[in-house]
């Protein structure tokens, strides 16, 4: 912001955010803007300044009496003696054009500052003046010796006239210009005038929650929206004055949101990192209601919710992933929290870049998220020079879109420290006569004008904005206001340029206050995190809601020229989001040991959450020197505030020790938080262990011997009771062995086969003992 002191014998201007360039004479009386001349030294060629703190009336009428007040201040160095102050009725101006030449002026130039205007109410006498001394004046003169013929605007000044080191002769030392509009009847067409009343904040509410804290109290960085909606403080005061005024209402929903949070219970975050309560809800609570009653019956326009800078996000922000997906949610929030607090539909058509400067990639980006009109600025979509009008504010620049051009100089007046009277003034009547002269134009043909004037005005900046829309919406005057959705609707001039400048015409200083790309991708990095955390929650809107409005918020336009302040924020999410992750985690386990080539792993898993966490699994993965087999991924559920032990069956191929690593997953395959590591050795089964299963192993291999040899025995054939039972050479013969190798002597003198005696078993067929039936006889089989 650039606020352009004015000494004597020039007129105040405050300039806007990006330079203007300077009129010509081919813009004359149109739209193009200008550069106000640079304030002169205190050691220049004025040796006095004065200072137009008050004139009314603003637009005075035929039986009037016009009052200027201020103060002279003596620059000379020396005395001023016989000091008077007088006023001069200067000629009546037909352009824009004119205006700002005569504004530039330095010095008293005779004939073209008028002649003093007659009577002793018009000439103060303030005696001496001492050097580095001011002292005040009034003048006041009936509207009848103006000389106020036509309507127009008329040059009004201010001189001061005395003796300075030791001149023998009185001189105009100093002189001050201002300009009066003067319309005795209403015009056939009036202007149609549009002008935006902003109500937006910066970013007050991060996504910080204590952590046992069921209700998620909201925690706001600072105390300053507080002082903002108290009484006399600025949106205090943007509301109260706005009520009365024919605008159209400019909202960021954030804000909203924000006032809606601090009129119930909240806190504050101090500078040593605690919390304290919040004590504004009164506040809070008076100023919705006020706002709700203001904006009953006018247009309301919501922006995405944020604000986000549509240029930045257009050169910087682009080309990183989901960086423009933000924009539709951020519309359709904006939308539902203006309806939910201010139970009014706001219309979301139209986009606003930073001060209305735009290259095609800005209005792409503008209307990606479904606006229909842009607002710009004139300043940035420049006339050709072809018209002497200033051409209506609507305007077709293709693809369906229509540029809604703001009147760069109507929208930069209200700028600067209007805290200092004389600054207040001089605006106020700047955009009276400026609003004249463009009626003056073209008196039978309407046109629609917009004023879009800076996004945050301070207090007394909407305090000289009301005072200036208050004289101008009297009977009479030349302008009749409408909102901007009509705006926006009226016919274009079709001579009015609609080419969009090209990328590099975008202003050089506005760029460089853009947020970096780095931005884009840490905020991109904290949406990935954040759809990752809701995936394994069991409510996870208690922690998409903060966080996702803290993204939109990370993208706001107020971050503008506060590169550390946005870079801070942006690192205080990403921590809040780290904290709230790094409440689901392993446990870190200590060295374990397994008895056995086949055990369990327990694993702990850990849930600070206030909700249940689900939708997880645990998975562990080992080294190869023992070659230890993990089962596969086991499910995760923890229940809030509680741990859960999850077991893993493992098996080893080998003793020894391995490191073992055990990662969470995620329903889709993604690593959720630091993996844990921990060893494991795979001892011997130990001595007392082994002698046990030695000992029954032994067991079961003799009760197995002593089975196979009964199954055998029963099996084998009865010996030939005709056979001999020694062979001739008086051993046993080969015959007289069976299959088991048992002697068929001991046979015959004790038991047989299946212990029954030797003679035979019940149940043998009695027909079957001719020759050769023991071969042919079949074993029994035995159940």
């Amino acid at each position: 912001m650039r606020l352009l002191a004015v000494l004597a014998g020039a007129l105040l201007l405050s300039g806007p955010l990006h330079p203007l360039p300077e009129a010509t004479a081919a813009a004359r009386g149109g739209g193009t803007p200008f550069s106000a001349p640079a304030a002169p030294a205190a050691d220049g060629p004025r040796t006095a300044v004065i200072s137009v703190d008050e004139l009314t009336p603003s637009v005075p009428e035929k039986d009037d009496t016009v009052t200027v007040s201020g103060r002279v201040a003596n620059r000379t160095g020396s005395t001023v003696k016989d000091a008077r102050v007088a006023l001069l009725a200067g000629p009546r101006l037909t352009t824009r054009s004119a205006m700002e030449e005569a504004a530039s002026r330095t010095g008293f130039v005779p004939g073209a500052d008028g002649a003093e205007v007659g009577g002793k109410d018009a000439v103060a006498r303030i005696g001496d003046v001492p050097a580095g001394g001011s002292r005040s004046f009034t003048l006041r003169v009936p509207v009848e010796k103006l000389s106020l013929d036509e309507p127009g605007v008329y040059q009004l000044g201010v001189s001061l006239s005395g003796k300075a080191r030791g001149g023998a002769y009185e001189r105009v030392l100093g002189i001050e210009r201002t300009f009066l509009p003067w319309q005795p009847a209403a015009p056939d067409e009036p202007i149609q005038l549009t002008f935006l009343w902003p109500l937006i904040s910066s970013a007050h509410i991060g996504a910080y929650t204590k952590p046992d804290d069921q209700q998620q109290t909201p925690v706001f960085e600072n105390d300053g929206l507080a002082r903002e909606i108290a009484p006399g403080g600025r949106l205090q005061q943007m509301v109260s004055l706005g009520k009365d005024l024919p605008v159209t209402w400019v909202v960021d929903p954030d804000l909203l949101a924000s006032v809606a949070a601090m009129a119930e219970r909240y806190e504050v975050r101090t500078e040593d990192g605690t919390t304290v309560e919040g004590r504004a809800q009164a506040d809070a609570r008076r100023w919705l209601f006020d706002l709700q009653q203001a904006v009953e019956d006018d247009e309301v326009v919501a922006l995405p919710f944020g604000d986000p800078d549509l240029a930045s996000l257009a050169h910087r922000g682009r080309n990183v992933p989901g960086a423009l997906g933000h924009l539709g949610p951020a519309t359709e929030l904006g939308r539902t929290t203006v309806r939910t607090e201010l139970h009014v539909e706001p219309s979301t058509d139209f986009a606003w870049p930073v001060e209305g400067a735009i290259d095609p990639s800005v209005v792409s980006v503008a209307t990606s998220a479904g606006a229909r009109n842009v607002i710009t600025r004139s300043d940035s979509l420049r006339e050709n020079g072809r018209l002497n009008h200033t051409p209506t504010a609507a305007r077709p620049i293709g693809g369906g879109t229509t540029a809604i051009v703001a009147d760069a100089r109507l929208s930069g007046l209200f700028r600067g420290d209007m805290t200092r009277a004389g600054t207040s003034v001089e605006a106020v009547q700047r955009f009276l006569t400026q609003t004249q002269a463009i009626s003056a134009q073209q008196p039978d043909k309407q046109r629609s004008i917009v004023v879009a004037p800076q996004r945050m005005p301070t207090a007394s900046q909407a305090q000289a904005m009301a005072e200036a829309l208050d004289a101008l919406q009297l009977d009479g005057r030349w302008a009749e206001f409408v909102g901007l959705t009509e705006a926006a609707r009226a016919k274009p001039d079709p001579q009015a340029n609609r080419r969009v400048p090209g990328r590099g015409s975008y202003p050089a200083d506005l760029r460089e206050q853009e947020l970096r790309t780095e931005a884009f991708e840490e905020i991109h990095t904290v949406r990935e995190s954040l759809d990752d955390f809701k995936s394994i929650l069991s409510q996870p809107v208690r922690v998409e809601t903060p966080f996702s409005v803290a993204l939109h918020r990370a993208m706001s336009t107020s971050w503008r020229g506060e590169r550390d302040e946005a870079a801070e924020y942006r690192a205080s999410v990403r921590k809040d989001l780290e904290e709230l992750t790094g409440g689901v985690r392993l446990v870190q386990k200590s060295e374990m040991k397994l008895s056995g080539r086949s055990a369990t792993i327990p694993v702990t898993v850990q849930n600070k959450l206030l909700q249940d966490v689900e939708n997880l699994e645990l998975r562990l993965t080992s080294g190869r020197r023992i070659g230890l087999e993990v089962d596969e991924a086991q499910p995760v559920r923890v229940a809030g505030g509680h741990s859960q032990s999850v077991k893993v069956p493992t098996t080893a191929k080998a003793n020894g020790r391995t490191w073992v690593r055990a990662q969470l997953y995620t329903e889709d395959g993604e690593r959720w938080g630091e993996p844990m590591r921990f060893q494991v050795e795979v001892t011997e089964i130990t001595s007392a262990v082994m002698l046990v299963i030695s000992g029954g192993v032994l067991l079961v291999v003799l009760a197995g011997v002593r089975m196979y040899t009964q199954r055998k025995r029963r099996t084998e054939p009865l010996p030939d009771p005709d056979a001999p039972l020694l062979s001739p050479a008086g051993g046993v013969g080969d015959d007289a062995r069976d299959g088991s190798g048992e002697d068929t002597a001991e046979r015959a003198a004790g038991e047989g086969p299946d212990g029954t005696p030797a003679g035979g078993q019940a149940g043998d067929r009695t027909g079957d003992t001719g020759p050769g039936a023991a071969r042919n006889r079949r074993p029994l089989r035995h159940g």
